[in-house]
């Protein structure tokens, strides 16, 4: 058994209590200081207290100490032995210091996974969440954190997979498409904080041509000789959900369907983490978020349209 410290910290400079308030306002709807929806949001089962549990993707923890605009104390959850938290020390009336602070004691197997694994992953959320904080209370970013390509493959990797569901009965294009369907299967992922709600920021990240439109609702597809397949992306409660319906027309299309049906699920699992993961790559992160809220009044969850990072 042995005892991690890992330890990061920032000045930034504006007062210590324009920065508490970001960090009053963790797990909330519109959290300034996270580091989502490029990685999987921090999320508790209540506002911001004692007492109150969650994490963010695999890593669990309860909130055990909090001073608001201060302080928070994250402990792990079982099996896991150690803590996290997050400190605004006061420097001036003008600056402070972020200090971002985790113990763990490790066995064997955790040490191992936090060398090769954990560790590359927690620095780079660390000083994103620094970013972010520092942007959003200032305006800019003097050096801004940028994920190595090691990063960038264990983000691709852990990335959200979908879940198989029945065809939402909201996907009303998708079950009108065609008077009678050979085949359906659906697949959901949630949409991370800042993600675009539209459907139609979906049309230029899935390769078919449009074929109807909903106020949640694109529709897809094309048609052959053989057989026609429409494919439904439908944003609704935080959700996108990714239908497919195909109708087959003679002996060539059922056979070349009985052939493909094996190979689709694989396919349209894929198609939509991708579509997911650079749509949510491609928002602006959570301080450009904020800094255009509070100077537009609108959320601007498009201003990084062209970031694939």
């Amino acid at each position: 058994m042995r005892t991690v410290r890992n330890v990061h910290e920032r000045t930034i400079p504006a007062p210590a209590e324009t920065v508490g308030a970001l960090l009053d306002r963790l797990a909330t709807a519109d959290d300034p200081l996270f580091p989502s929806p490029a990685w999987a949001p921090l999320r508790l089962d209540r506002p911001l207290s004692v007492g109150a549990d969650g994490g963010h993707g695999p890593v669990r923890y309860r909130v055990t100490a909090y001073e608001p605009g201060r302080s928070v104390r994250f402990d792990f959850a079982p099996p896991s032995d150690g803590h996290h938290r997050l400190d605004i020390e006061p420097l001036g009336p003008d600056r402070c210091r972020v200090r971002h602070v985790l113990v763990e004691n490790q066995g064997p197997m955790a040490a191992l996974s936090w060398a090769l694994v954990i560790r590359p992953v927690h620095d780079t959320v660390i000083e994103e969440l620094f970013d972010n904080a520092e942007r959003a209370a200032t305006g800019a970013v003097a050096r801004p954190t940028r994920r190595t390509p090691y990063v960038r493959l264990l983000q691709r990797l852990t990335w959200d997979r979908p879940t198989a569901v029945g065809v939402p009965a909201a996907a009303r294009l998708a079950r009108a498409a065609f008077p009678r369907t050979d085949f359906t299967d659906a697949w959901q992922l949630p949409l991370r904080p800042g993600m675009d709600r539209d459907p139609q920021a979906w049309r230029d990240v899935l390769p078919f041509p449009v074929q109807a439109a909903g106020e949640h609702e694109l529709l897809l597809g094309e048609d052959a000789s053989h057989l026609d397949f429409r494919a439904s992306v439908l944003v609704d409660d935080d959700r996108v959900t990714l239908s497919t319906v195909v109708r087959t027309h003679n002996a060539r299309g059922r056979l070349y369907f009985a052939a493909v049906r094996y190979v689709h699920p694989f396919m349209a699992r894929m198609m939509l983490r991708r579509a997911h993961r650079r749509l949510a790559l491609a928002t602006s992160r959570a301080g450009a978020r904020r800094t255009a809220r509070v100077i537009t009044g609108r959320p601007n969850t498009r201003a990084g349209a062209r970031r694939t990072e």
